[in-house]
């Protein structure tokens, strides 16, 4: 962490203190999240037994908070490494066949690019059902194309170097060459999006939960929004909260993504 610069360190600690949160989250608020726990719409700090108050059905905001702090970076994780893989592959077998192959694969994604991501997630999610494995799988279905015209624009770069011709001269397989020759090279690039796909499927997500397609067996920050909206005048702090949660969660995403991009320009 020493050679990253400040806002990335500021990031890195926030990210990592909120993988200590999701982690620590059934030791610091054991429990059922969803459990009536107590007196229904207590304020923030006025009870020792529920320091961030409770919510209009009595649940405690703190262990909401802290086990929807699980759920977001599970969600968030999950589906930007799956873009990135789907992405990387696509990529690198449209930049390295060519010809028909790339054309093909260039015009999926180009329709998969005419659709808004959260449009297509929640198209997803409207067929299949609300759970955490298919809002993995509706986020990464909008969030894959970038990553695949990256990897595509490295791998045509890559392909006619000489260590490629010489994996040839070797009698190594296409697929061979193109998967453990070309694409470690490639991904350098095509890794520095994590940090967008991350922030873009954590708002993704939020913005399902808020709708209420998110997975109704576990808490998230979006439903804990849309919850406090009703009663917004009488207790703001049920959507602040969360709200405020989700504001540091991007923030931290963003500032490692622009210091790792800032260290990455620097060294070339």
């Amino acid at each position: 962490m020493k050679s990253l610069n400040l806002e990335a360190r500021i990031g890195a600690t926030l990210l990592v203190l909120l993988t200590l949160m999701a982690l620590l989250a059934p030791w610091i608020a054991p429990g059922d999240p969803l459990a009536i726990s107590g007196e229904a719409m207590l304020k923030p700090f006025v009870s020792e037994a529920h320091l961030l108050g409770t919510d209009r059905l009595g649940r405690d905001v703190l262990a909401g908070l802290v086990h929807g702090t699980r759920t977001t970076l599970l969600v968030a994780f999950f589906s930007a490494a799956t873009a990135l893989l789907v992405g990387s592959v696509v990529g690198t077998i449209s930049g390295f066949l060519g010809g028909f192959a790339d054309t093909v694969l260039m015009r999926i994604t180009e329709a998969f690019q005419t659709v808004p991501g959260f449009l297509l997630a929640l198209a997803t999610i409207s067929v299949t059902g609300p759970s955490i494995p298919t809002l993995i799988l509706a986020i990464s279905l909008g969030n894959w194309t970038q990553a695949a015209r990256v990897t595509r624009a490295e791998v045509l770069s890559l392909r006619e170097r000489d260590f490629v011709a010489a994996a040839r001269t070797l009698g190594m397989r296409p697929m061979e060459i193109a998967f453990r020759e070309i694409l470690p090279n490639a991904f350098g690039p095509t890794a520095s999006l994590a940090a967008i796909s991350v922030a873009t499927a954590i708002l993704i997500e939020a913005a399902l939960s808020f709708l209420g397609f998110g997975d109704p067996n576990r808490v998230t920050w979006g439903t804990m929004i849309a919850e406090g909206r009703t009663v917004l005048r009488a207790a703001p702090y049920l959507s602040i909260v969360p709200g405020i949660a989700l504001v540091v969660t991007v923030l931290s995403v963003h500032l490692v993504g622009r210091g790792l991009s800032r260290k990455e320009r620097l060294q070339s």
